[in-house]
């Protein structure tokens, strides 16, 4: 397992676009708290370089990533009595570009595999890797992807409490997913 953290707690595992960027909104919807930004992760740069080589534009240099996010959630996020754990492809960009931005620490990170692993039926990508990661702890798994699918892959799977949570990637993280987090953590498991 990857944490360092309290054994007795559980795990909140945390998706950046879609929970705390709610990306689905964009271009004008941005939902009330947040703030924009415009970000250059390396990781990004690299994917538009590619893109804009391959549509004969290498000279071009790539646009920052528009980010929304609300300054307030990692106040809120910290409060929760969780270990908190960077579940993104942002990876540990992750601590770069976000974490600050709301107000986090540094955050461990689950490596995801390269290439991304396909699991059988529509289950989603990460939730293997989620599984593995957590050794059976406990843990809650906030991300705009989730589905039934993953709960019963999870469910089958896992041998600890687990939380699957979809979050809507046009509002992002709300005061009732807060409500519903805190609820699950302080309940019996």
């Amino acid at each position: 397992m990857g944490t360092g953290g309290e054994q007795g707690r559980p795990i909140l595992l945390l998706d950046v676009d879609g929970p705390l960027n709610p990306f689905a909104g964009m271009p004008n919807r941005r939902p009330d708290g947040f703030e924009t930004h415009r970000l250059m992760p390396p990781s990004w740069e690299a994917a538009e370089l590619a893109r804009l080589e391959a549509w004969g534009r290498p000279g071009k240099r790539p646009t920052p990533l528009p980010v929304w996010l609300n300054p307030g959630h990692g106040a809120e996020l910290a409060a929760l009595p969780f270990d908190l754990v960077w579940a993104t492809t942002w990876e540990a960009e992750a601590n770069t570009f976000i974490a600050p931005l709301i107000g986090l620490p540094e955050l461990p990170v689950i490596p995801w595999p390269v290439p991304r692993p396909t699991p059988a039926g529509k289950v989603f990508w990460k939730t293997p890797t989620v599984v593995s990661w957590a050794a059976g702890r406990a843990f809650a798994w906030v991300d705009d992807e989730i589905t039934r699918a993953d709960r019963d892959w999870v469910a089958e799977n896992h041998d600890g409490p687990a939380l699957l949570h979809r979050i809507d990637p046009r509002f992002g993280l709300s005061p009732e997913d807060f409500s519903l987090l805190a609820e699950w953590a302080a309940g019996p498991r």
